[in-house]
């Protein structure tokens, strides 16, 4: 249809690349080319169409809007962007108006792609882990665009996505998810020990995170059981000794001396033998006996539920 208009008045548009790309801070053309027009002075307009809506970059002959200070005209419609952020990133649209054109009205659209190089991920790698349990190690970076993809290295050689496609890491029972950035042990084992880092990658670059080791230690049976024996016999200790002051009267809420205590009247047929602070000088005392020798019944208490 444009082709039927050039022999009669009308105006038409075309570019040489309606997707272009750039990186950040890198110059980038948005051509917009004028291939018939009898119109001596044309409208031309340029829209940055995003979400929000369409806002004007080239109106009345000047830049305006994001691209301010930023991009120029070239004769006779397109727009060189001298600097590009991210925030260029959007569709652009070319309008050309021409008032004696029988055809008075053209427009084409151009989707503009500036690219940003990664910056230095976030790593996580765990110090130590314990022979056969999991282990996750993780790798984020939010401000490449497009959006980064991940590659995990170990003693600086890449460890393919796929365990089972090297010899090196054949017997590796992990998942790495290149998307996310995340590597899951599902149980380490000696030989996954050693150092790690990330790379985040995109068409514009990539970047690293510094290489932490990872390292993987047995676990000590033993000297778990015999650290809860020793806790369990300290425990044990501390109870009947506890047990034996109670008993002996170490905890008495009145304490009994001499000044206030009355010796009770002796029964008939009654035996009665006097304690320690009854006791005088060279009286003997019967039944002191050793504190352990109250152990026994007082653990049977303490411990209903131990067998002595």
């Amino acid at each position: 249809m444009e082709a039927g208009y050039v022999g009669v008045l009308a105006v038409v548009l075309r570019t040489n690349d309606n997707s272009p790309w750039t990186d950040e801070f890198d110059k980038i053309e948005l051509s917009c080319l004028i291939e018939s027009i009898s119109t001596s002075n044309p409208r031309i307009e340029w829209k940055k169409i995003t979400n929000e809506g369409p806002s004007y970059v080239y109106f009345e002959k000047k830049i305006s809007g994001d691209l301010e200070n930023r991009a120029v005209i070239r004769e006779p419609a397109t727009l060189l962007i001298t600097n590009a952020t991210r925030s260029d990133t959007a569709k652009y649209r070319c309008e050309v108006t021409a008032a004696d054109d029988q055809k008075s009205f053209d427009e084409i659209v151009i989707d503009l792609v500036v690219r940003v190089k990664p910056v230095v991920p976030k790593c996580s790698v765990p110090k130590s882990v314990p022979f056969g349990k999991s282990a996750e190690l993780s790798c984020v970076e939010e401000e490449g665009f497009p959006k980064s993809h991940y590659q995990w290295f170990k003693n600086r050689e890449e460890i393919p996505d796929d365990p089972k496609t090297s010899l090196k890491f054949f017997n590796s029972s992990y998942t790495l998810n290149s998307e996310t950035g995340t590597l899951k042990f599902v149980a380490v084992r000696k030989e996954d020990a050693g150092e790690y880092y990330c790379r985040a990658k995109n068409d514009a670059g990539y970047a690293e995170c510094p290489p932490q080791q990872m390292e993987i230690y047995d676990i000590d049976v033993v000297g778990i059981v015999l650290g809860v024996l020793v806790v369990v016999v300290v425990l044990l200790c501390i109870t009947a000794g506890i047990c034996c002051a109670y008993k002996r009267g170490f905890f008495s809420s009145q304490k009994q001396t001499g000044n206030n205590y009355k010796v009770p009247a002796k029964g008939d047929g009654v035996d009665y033998v006097r304690t320690e602070d009854e006791a005088g000088e060279g009286d003997v005392v019967t039944g002191g006996g050793d504190m352990w020798d109250c152990a026994p019944c007082c653990l049977t208490r303490a411990l209903p539920h131990f067998t002595l």
